[in-house]
């Protein structure tokens, strides 16, 4: 099919019109904001998590089937210090094949848990993980080709965080009393109130996104804060949706730390950008012990604000559980995402925020290579994939993904610029397995790599520079990934895959 064509049809499905979907629940926001346990995971025995079936009721409604890592939702806070060795085993409890993948860990290749390393039912993988990766919240989750976006959706998933024993940490880290992880995810839910995954076309399109904003598995819940300095680590866990975060009351706070760990310095904003499998520490100040909302713009499907070009001005448009398009239960151009009030408990942990932070800060050096990258539709599966059937419908630089194909063969130690593009007026998230990176520009802009932090996924949505260096080894059997994080576009063919020698 020309393009010209597709771009036409693809408007047109866009344009269709605007159903108001009435549903036989209702989801009432404001119950307790669950705090994940923790598995501190170090050198012994007994570091076991296994993906299991459960359900869950997220809606008062019925309940909803759902998988989990140890739990019948998401999985457990894995906890690593660095410098140390992490025993770590996963079992498959499920019936089809599944991965753990350590999302922005620096680990070899055989240990990374992405697609080559699939296990199927019955059996256990055990790796040891030599953690060498600065403090840090991290993501891990199932990284099954062709299967990521409804495992995940399932919930296959859960947070990570790296101790880093030999910096002086000065920020709150009172877990579950100061310090805080947000696990945000949208999902969408039938008219019984069962949580729904069914690609139509948009959602092959442009991901699959929900009307619910869940965080760690409850819909827009409460959160009681002290009155004083609160760390927040946000972790956008949706299979598409980009959140722009924000205090209802428009409130300043300070981002401390990206993907990749701690900023150099603390920096004072009033919103927050992430698309999917970023993370965010921010700081926020409760000492005026007023109740507040943590709110975002509902971006559309093409990375547009509500009422932009992919969104309709009522709010985001979507699918319905028949696959037909309308309103998310959330509709709006606010989304809520949850609420905090202040308790009677006295503030703890530091009283002020220092002006410097103990950021891991490597030097890359000037690049010795540069590689292009483009991420597009690929012909081939088109067709098969608009009309709602399986099909490698995505690729870069032309090629869908092919598990026995090596695409680029990277060495180690040397620091090379990657240039990733889109052919389409379509956003994307840029992610790399094995190392953190630098962003020098986009949409031919420089920009200040120590304002953004050390990152894994990069949002492109023009011409994007990246800076980075491998300093980890991955074999042809057990490659490193780079793909679209957008989960159903990964799993339409948008990943490629490459050796580190």
């Amino acid at each position: 099919m020309k393009r010209r064509k597709f771009l036409g049809l693809a408007t047109a499905a866009i344009a269709t019109p605007v159903l108001n979907i009435s549903r036989g629940w209702a989801a009432e926001p404001g119950a307790p904001l669950p705090i994940p346990e923790i598995m501190e995971v170090g050198s012994g025995a007994g570091n076991a998590l296994e993906a299991i079936r459960g359900t869950r009721d997220f809606v008062g409604g019925a309940a909803s089937e759902t998988w989990g890592y140890s739990q019948d939702y998401l999985g457990p806070l894995l906890r690593f210090q660095r410098g140390r060795t992490a025993n770590i085993s996963v079992t498959n409890r499920l019936d089809e094949p599944i991965t753990a993948h350590w999302h922005g860990m620096h680990v070899p290749g055989y240990l990374d848990g992405g697609p080559q390393l699939a296990f199927g039912p019955g059996e256990t993988w055990a790796p040891e993980l030599p953690i060498d990766h600065p403090a840090a919240t991290l993501f891990y989750h199932s990284h099954v080709h062709g299967r990521t976006g409804p495992q995940v959706y399932r919930g296959l998933a859960g947070m990570i965080i790296i101790d880093d024993p030999d910096i002086d940490d000065p920020l709150p880290r009172d877990y579950g009393v100061n310090d805080f992880p947000l696990i945000v995810q949208d999902r969408r839910f039938d008219r019984s109130g069962r949580m729904t995954y069914g690609l139509g076309m948009m959602d092959r399109m442009h991901g699959f996104r929900g009307g619910e904003i869940l965080v760690n598995g409850v819909i827009r819940p409460k959160l009681t804060v002290p009155a004083g300095l609160v760390r927040l680590r946000i972790l956008n866990a949706s299979n598409a949706r980009v959140y722009d975060f924000r205090f209802s009351d428009g409130r300043q706070f300070h981002q401390v730390a990206s993907d990749g760990g701690l900023l150099n310095a603390p920096l004072a904003t009033t919103s927050l950008q992430l698309d999917g499998a970023e993370r965010v520490e921010i700081v926020v100040d409760f000492s005026d012990r007023a109740a507040v909302t943590l709110v975002s713009s509902d971006i559309g499907m093409g990375g547009m604000m509500d009422g932009g070009m992919m969104g309709d001005r009522g709010g985001s448009m979507m699918m319905d559980d028949r696959g037909m398009m309308g309103r998310g239960g959330n509709s709006g151009a606010t989304l809520d995402i949850m609420s905090f009030d202040v308790g009677e408990t006295a503030p703890v942990g530091p009283a002020s925020l220092p002006t410097t932070l103990p950021a891991d800060a490597p030097e890359l050096g000037d690049p010795v290579r540069r590689r292009d990258f483009t991420l597009n539709m690929h012909t081939g599966g088109m067709m098969r994939g608009m009309m709602g059937r399986d099909g490698q419908m995505m690729g870069i630089n032309g090629e869908p993904y092919i598990m026995d194909r090596i695409d680029e063969t990277v060495r180690a130690g040397e620091t090379e610029l990657w240039r990733i593009n889109a052919d389409m007026m379509m956003r994307h998230t840029f992610h790399v397995h094995g190392t953190s990176f630098r962003v020098v520009s986009q949409n031919g802009r420089s920009v200040d790599p120590e304002r953004i932090g050390w990152k894994d996924v990069v949002r492109v949505q023009g011409p994007t520079e990246i800076l980075l260096r491998f300093d980890k080894l991955a074999s042809q059997e057990t490659p490193f990934m780079y793909h679209c994080h957008i989960l159903e576009h990964e799993d339409a063919g948008m990943m490629g895959q490459f050796t580190v020698v």
